[in-house]
């Protein structure tokens, strides 16, 4: 049971070079953040390491609430589970067929081969048993063929974990639970996926994925769950422990073990959150979110208070049929590895992680990164790197730049550590662009929010790339995303495929399947111990003209007739697509989502700023990308700012565990909340 004392709240966040903490004092208002070095080899060793170094009062801690690309990075190395595939007899080859369709950067490529199925052949193995499109039992499962299925994948192919998928199972998930209480029954050790636990939405290729995908984390987040679990159970905690989801709020760690794969963004959805909350409270609807970190950058569309979510997503070109936030994630982190190809200078995707990290560590790495040339170009203070915490090696970077870089090049080291920038740069407007430019969005309406350990330096940077018209520096930045952790609400999604013309539809019969979905999520969220007056139900259709492909999703709450449900898809559809049509309309996907709503902290306004004006604490020699040249950079520390300062770039803005740079075609101002809002050129 739950202690009666607990009034902490802790979130966590576990990143690839660093891991962040934060706690929230319900009764004071009171926030402590700060940061511990990744721990690879045993990930949950990082996270206590950041708890303890917070110092979290575990025993008085009502809810911990963790974010972890865990199971991302299990993908990303292809260093999963060795998994297997049960399904219907005949349809074996469904996850190795997949689609014929190819990604844009392939579209054209002559050499192109597909990637690998994370499930061999021989390890997919097919039984007796259909059911029909309406979900009617056309042929009874097998059972014995499912045992006899199992005892072969375990026995002879050594599997860790199966991933049920059989046709229809959106409609009558009968076959796929009976099959997989056959297996667990035979073999309690071996972790079982079935595609109806995880989604209620047609295309068995699409589902088949996203269990393969589950199976494929689920004995590795499983393990460290429970590892992680134990350990704060005996340092005290008896609160409730939450993950957070990849397509916003959270669920319980039990939960997330039934379906690992709904956390496999759980880390890039926390600083999602976070902004979502900064641009309620600072009236801005539209943001472009860019979180970079050690080993990668995020970033997402905010649009019209609400972070852009997928349905579709895919992730190592593997579809899933999840709600996940539409994040484009490119190996642009301070710890991304520069390197030539022949004459020509790249940055990432490999990245120096936490071991050996980049050269400036000093802890073994060869290779310069991001951070060894942010250092090279002054960005960054060598004898106040993590508020003095870790020493950095500036004599080897440079060195490592040098021979590395600069001399094969033919140029100096400012030059090598500027183009090392550059190309970080380009990589980024290329992402920026897929979720933008490439929707119909301009960047240039839209603000900017930049987190993480590198943000605030190289966001601003990105902005004048665009034309973005300002850049937002939350406080705290390197931790915002475990900071937009404790805004998030506990969220369970539910959905079910309803393919008819909307003219074919009565009201009553889409409010009867709304209310069965309702009814799920009620008991859901009580379960999880949501009082019944912190719970909200939301309603959305997926729709789209009789013959599209692709969907619109549609707000349905408070519709009265249908005739208003199709007036608010012709409005959206115009909005996404600059267009409507005659064609009819039809429904495809009802979804609802549970929401149990937490306490969060405030954001409250500080005081502005009383006696002597604001004076720079040093100046520094440092790269200025406006100028194209070092020149002197006023240097400012972050907790001397108040609301109403104004800084003329170009300035060098410290804090402990970040460094924000911006440049002498910007300026900065501190707002009421204390966040830094930088501008280009004449908006001052």
């Amino acid at each position: 049971m739950r202690q009666d004392n607990t009034n902490q709240r802790v979130a966590v966040d576990i990143g690839g070079t660093f891991v962040d903490a934060i706690t929230f004092d319900r009764e004071t208002g009171d926030l402590t953040l700060e940061k511990a070095a990744t721990t690879p080899d045993q990930p949950s060793g990082g996270v206590l390491d950041a708890v303890e170094k917070v110092d979290a009062e575990l025993e008085a801690t009502e809810a911990f609430v963790h974010g972890t690309t865990l199971g991302l990075n299990a993908v990303l190395e292809r260093d999963g589970a060795r998994i297997g595939i049960i399904t219907n007899e005949g349809f074996t080859d469904v996850h190795e067929i997949g689609r014929t369709n190819l990604e844009r950067d392939s579209m054209y490529d002559i050499n192109y081969q597909k990637p690998e199925s994370m499930v061999p052949r021989r390890r997919r193995l097919g039984v007796p048993g259909r059911l029909n499109a309406d979900g009617a039992v056309v042929e009874e499962l097998d059972e014995d063929a499912v045992r006899e299925a199992a005892d072969e994948l375990v026995a002879e192919h050594d599997v860790e974990a199966i991933a049920i998928c059989f046709l229809h199972s959106y409609q009558n998930g009968q076959h796929e639970q009976a099959a997989a209480d056959v297996v667990r029954d035979a073999h309690p050790e071996v972790s079982v996926s079935v595609s109806s636990d995880i989604t209620g939405e047609y295309r068995e290729y699409e589902r088949t994925s996203t269990a393969v995908l589950d199976s494929y984390i689920k004995p590795i987040f499983e393990n460290y769950v429970d590892t992680l679990d134990e350990s704060l159970t005996g340092a005290g905690f008896d609160g409730s422990f939450f993950v957070t989801r990849s397509g916003g709020g959270t669920l319980t760690a039990e939960s997330a073990k039934t379906a690992p794969v709904h956390t496999i963004l759980s880390g890039p959805a926390g600083g999602l959150i976070g902004a979502a909350r900064v641009g309620d409270a600072t009236d801005r609807e539209n943001l472009i979110t860019v979180d970079m970190g050690g080993t990668s950058l995020d970033a997402a569309v905010v649009e019209d208070g609400s972070p852009v979510v997928k349905y579709d997503s895919t992730l190592e070109h593997q579809p899933m049929l999840i709600p996940v936030y539409d994040i484009r994630t490119i190996g642009a982190g301070g710890g991304s590895i520069a390197w030539l190809d022949g004459d020509l200078l790249k940055v990432g995707p490999e990245s120096a992680g936490a071991d050996p990290g980049p050269i400036c560590y000093d802890n073994g790495g060869t290779q310069p990164t991001v951070t060894d040339a942010a250092l090279a170009l002054g960005f960054l203070d060598p004898g106040d790197f993590l508020g003095g915490e870790m020493d950095t090696a500036v004599d080897d970077a440079i060195a490592g730049i040098e021979g590395v870089l600069a001399d094969p090049l033919d140029t100096s080291v400012p030059d090598a550590s500027r183009g090392v920038f550059d190309v970080a740069l380009a990589n980024t407007v290329g992402a920026i662009r897929e979720i933008t430019v490439e929707k119909g969005l301009d960047p240039r309406d839209f603000s900017m929010v930049a987190y993480g350990g590198a943000g605030p330096m190289f966001v601003p940077l990105l902005a004048r790339e665009l034309g973005v018209k300002e850049v937002l520096v939350p406080q705290a930045p390197s931790v915002f995303s475990a900071w937009g952790m404790l805004m998030a609400d506990v969220v369970y999604d539910f959905s079910q495929t309803m393919i008819a013309v909307l003219d074919d539809v009565e009201l009553e019969t889409l409010d009867a399947a709304f209310e069965e979905l309702e009814a799920e999520g009620r008991e859901t969220l009580t379960e999880e111990g949501v009082a019944e007056a912190d719970q909200r139900l939301e309603r959305a259709v997926e729709m789209r003209y009789f013959g599209q492909e692709h969907t619109v999703e549609v707000d349905a709450d408070g519709v009265d007739d249908l005739d208003e449900l199709a007036e608010r898809f012709q409005a959206q559809h115009e909005t996404r697509y600059g267009h409507t049509m005659d064609d009819p309309v039809q429904v495809v996907h009802l979804r609802v989502r549970a929401v149990g709503e937490n306490d969060k902290p405030t954001l409250d306004e500080q005081e502005p700023r009383t006696g002597d004006a604001l004076e720079p604490t040093d100046t520094r020699e440092a790269y200025c990308f406006a100028a194209g040249e070092f020149t002197e950079f006023d240097v400012y520390e972050r907790a001397t700012l108040a609301p109403g300062d104004e800084l003329a770039g170009p300035a060098v803005v410290t804090e402990p565990t970040t460094s924000l740079v911006f440049h002498s075609d910007q300026h900065a101002t501190v707002d009421e909340y204390g966040h830094i809002v930088i501008t280009t050129g004449g908006e001052q």
